[in-house]
């Protein structure tokens, strides 16, 4: 009896699934070591956004450690191990709408200390910036998962930027109004990136059962 084939996007990807599990494991580092710089100065400086992307580093170690558990599995599940994603994807959402609605919830909610929340920034950039591009190039390789990887590091980018410039307008105005609204923000980038990877993910489910001659 011969052996069954194995499943495209497994075995004729060994070589590169075997590089990226090894660059999945140093960008969960990264961000589990810089998790714990960006939440503390968080908690110092009392800031909304900055609590929510700190969040954000230790979803990215569990999706980079995930993504290592995960490759060489099937499409269907890997397709299961995406949708898990997509409830790891909403972590910062959830933390960020709590940080918000804390503020709101005040007569006088705080105003975060610019300074600390602009070199912190600057910190996470080069850290998240340093894991898109280790991650880019396998961005269209293993579905959902290195799919998942490569959005939460370039939409982090993003963040990080939009936080400094809240940081300076929050200086200019002393205000927490720009700190709170950015916080909704990061809940509006992580729903987008929530429904991308569930839709790759969908994907692979369909095109698993089709390998099993199962197609609605």
């Amino acid at each position: 009896m011969s052996e069954p084939s194995p499943s495209p996007g497994v075995a004729d990807l060994s070589p590169l699934v075997e590089r990226l599990r090894r660059v999945v494991l140093v960008v969960a580092a990264l961000n589990f070591a810089y998790f714990f710089v960006e939440g503390s100065i968080a908690l110092l400086v009392g800031s909304v956004s900055l609590a929510a992307d700190s969040v954000d580093f230790l979803e990215d170690t569990a999706i980079n450690l995930l993504i290592f558990l995960a490759f060489g599995w099937s499409l269907r599940a890997r397709s299961l191990v995406g949708k898990l994603m997509v409830l790891v994807l909403l972590a910062p959402a959830a933390a960020a709408g709590w940080q918000a609605w804390q503020k709101l919830s005040s007569a006088d909610p705080e105003v975060p200390a610019a300074l600390p929340i602009v070199l912190v920034s600057l910190g996470a950039v080069a850290v998240n910036g340093l894991s898109a591009w280790l991650l880019a190039r396998y961005r269209a390789h293993g579905g959902s998962l290195s799919r998942a990887a490569f959005l939460s590091a370039r939409n982090d980018v993003l963040v990080n930027l939009a936080i400094i410039a809240m940081a300076l307008l929050t200086l200019l105005t002393d205000s927490a109004w720009p700190d709170i609204v950015l916080g909704l923000g990061i809940m509006g980038i992580a729903l987008h990136s929530a429904w991308e990877v569930w839709e790759v993910s969908e994907e692979e489910r369909l095109a698993s059962k089709a390998l099993a001659g199962d197609v609605d």
